[in-house]
């Protein structure tokens, strides 16, 4: 089995002892994680290495950041930015090959407060994540796009979507632009494996909507159709999100047959 996790660590350095603990505990293969929030000189390569991963990243200061883990190998560098923009320079995309498959690491711009100059960057970076989808998809090889989409697909992915009505997580065209990468021909895995329960990746820190249990699910693993009928099982180690210090996502994984 080859187990693939997403994880918007918000913050890699105050976290690492939480994302070492996670690790070790469920010993994911490959790993994407988002929002690093540190210079490539910061990540901590080296504390990575000694728990078994090798590892690409793409760092940024105090914003966004993108890597790729790999247990027991160096991941196989493809692309260090998502294409159609040569003018974009934040750190939100990374595309490598590690055990078999390719993967996409994502964080997809939040685009708050919309309307306005962030919504209208995150609807034009979605643009160029489909098209470039598109073409992943049409090589035929087996590729999972993870991360942080930055989109409630659905108000069964939310807790209550009336509080969230005006956010960008949740406009309609959000929403559309991600049902168009689905249409595409792409699986979202934990929806496949949890067709009608509602599931989480992210409790903000405020009005105690973790212990509420009042969270969204934001960050998400699509299938091609070339990964799509391996997929065994997903879900979200929401343990993780209570731990101290925590990030306000938990990972989400799933598990493919090899």
């Amino acid at each position: 089995m080859l187990r693939i996790a997403t994880f918007n660590i918000n913050g890699i350095r105050p976290r690492l002892p939480a994302l070492l603990t996670w690790l070790e505990r469920e010993a994911p293969d490959i790993v994407c994680l988002q929002e690093l929030k540190a210079a490539d000189d910061k990540f901590p390569a080296a504390e990575l290495e000694q728990a078994g991963y090798g590892a690409l990243w793409r760092g940024q200061p105090s914003w966004n950041g993108v890597a790729i883990l790999a247990k027991g190998m160096q991941p196989l560098e493809i692309r260090r930015a998502l294409p159609g923009d040569a003018s974009d320079h934040q750190s939100r995309y990374l595309e490598a090959a590690a055990h078999g498959v390719i993967v996409g690491c994502l964080y997809l711009p939040n685009g708050n407060p919309q309307p306005g100059p962030k919504f209208d960057y995150k609807l034009a970076w979605f643009e160029r994540l489909i098209e470039h989808a598109g073409s992943l998809l049409s090589s035929g090889h087996p590729v999972v796009l993870a991360g942080d989409y930055n989109v409630v697909p659905t108000d069964l992915d939310i807790y209550n979507p009336r509080s969230w009505l005006k956010d960008a997580l949740l406009q309609p065209e959000s929403r559309a632009c991600y049902q168009r990468l689905l249409d595409q021909g792409w699986t979202d895995a934990i929806r496949r494996r949890f067709p009608e329960q509602r599931i989480y990746t992210f409790w903000d820190y405020f009005r105690q909507h973790w212990q509420r249990d009042s969270g969204l699910r934001i960050d998400h693993l699509l299938l091609s159709e070339a990964l799509a009928p391996r997929l065994a099982d997903a879900g979200v180690d929401r343990w993780v999100r209570g731990e101290e210090r925590a990030s306000d996502h938990a990972p989400a994984w799933v598990l493919l047959e090899v």
